[in-house]
Parts: structure tokens; sequence; C-alpha cells
């Protein structure tokens, strides 16, 4: 189950980790769950879920496989490895599940949870009180304040090889000045953007 946990579908369409991947997925959301429920006795169930959110996302899960040591392991076609598969988030992300479910499996679910406390504590301790993105932020006061108005956000540039792009995005709110940010994606770059223009107009 281990190897075929590792295996992506580039490499075996009919042994890959997805059907692991889909299982997995919700192991792991059960966990956290309750983890976050034992943590946080006061908290309401909507702060709740933004943890929740954040921790199981794919960006989340592709951190603790790169904290767990998978990169390396990753079993990939060529092509995908000559394309950087062995950092993409959304590879790391699916193995990260299907390990999960794996263990699961084979140990239950103590021997899957023991799994994600070590590689979530990190994630965990740094939950903050406000779990809202930037992009959320900048949209609430930018149509409750003066302006009445939504964000826009514009593409600037992109380069960068296929396997590590970088993105620059402009936001631009009403009479604003216009901010950007980068980032390896189009969603963390209008994030950094929606970033640096709560930090412009002092709500960050």
């Amino acid at each position: 189950m281990l190897v075929r946990a590792l295996t992506h579908a580039s490499a075996s369409a009919d042994a890959s980790n997805e059907r692991l991947e889909f299982l997995g997925d919700r192991v792991l959301g059960l966990a956290v769950a309750e983890k976050l429920f034992a943590l946080y006795p006061a908290e309401a169930e909507g702060i709740l879920a933004l943890k929740l959110n954040a921790l199981v996302r794919k960006e989340a899960c592709a951190r603790a496989a790169e904290a767990a040591g998978f990169p390396e392991h990753l079993i990939l076609a060529t092509s995908e490895v000559r394309s950087g598969g062995r950092q993409k988030a959304v590879i790391l992300a699916g193995a990260c599940e299907a390990v999960i479910a794996a263990l699961y499996l084979d140990g239950g679910m103590e021997t899957a949870r023991q799994f994600i406390e070590r590689y979530w504590a990190d994630m965990l301790a740094s939950l903050g009180a406000d779990m809202r993105d930037p992009k959320t932020v900048l949209q609430e006061w930018a149509q409750a304040g003066a302006f009445k108005s939504t964000p826009i956000y514009r593409l600037v540039k992109q380069d960068g090889p296929d396997h590590a792009p970088r993105f620059l995005v402009e936001v631009s709110v009403a009479s604003e000045a216009p901010q950007e940010g980068e980032g390896g994606s189009k969603r963390e770059a209008e994030q950094s953007a929606a970033r640096a223009m709560l930090q412009r107009v002092g709500q960050a």
C-alpha cells in the first residue's frame, strides 16, 4: 500500500494513488476536525471551519509531504520528473493524503492520527485568531467602507519554467494606488497583492 500511495498516475494509471487519496482526504479531515474541536472548546463553528480549511488544503498537505521526505520517494513517469513533478504541490498533496489512507487501512485511525499530529504540529501551532485570508479581508473592507466597490485583480506578468512559474498580480480598489504581489501561483500572487493593499490602507 505504501508503494501504491507514492505512485502517481503518470507512472501507472491502473495502480496509482488516486483511490487512496480520496480516502486519505476524509481521514485527514476527521483527524484535524477532532484536534481543533479539542484545542478550541470555545471557538464558534465558522472559525473552526476556517481553521480546518487552512489545514487540509493542498498547500498544507504538500508542506507535510515535504517535511516527511516524500519528494525523493515519489514514483513518477520520467516526463513528470523532468517537468519538476517532485516539487509540484498537487502531486505532493495527493501522495500525502494517499499515505494517510494507507496508514489508516494498515494500522487504524490511531496510526493515521499519529502521522498527522507529527507533521501538522507546526501548522496547528501557527493558526491565527483571524483566519480570513487577505483577499477576503480586502473585499470586506472595500465593500463596507466609503468606496462600496470590489477589488479588481489583474495579471501583470507570468514567467519562469512550467514546473516553477512566477506570477505578478496587481490589485486596484477605487482611487487607491494599485498594489502588486508575487507568488508561485495566481492565487498566491493575488493574496500577496491583497496583503500589500491592506498594509497601504492601514488594515493589516
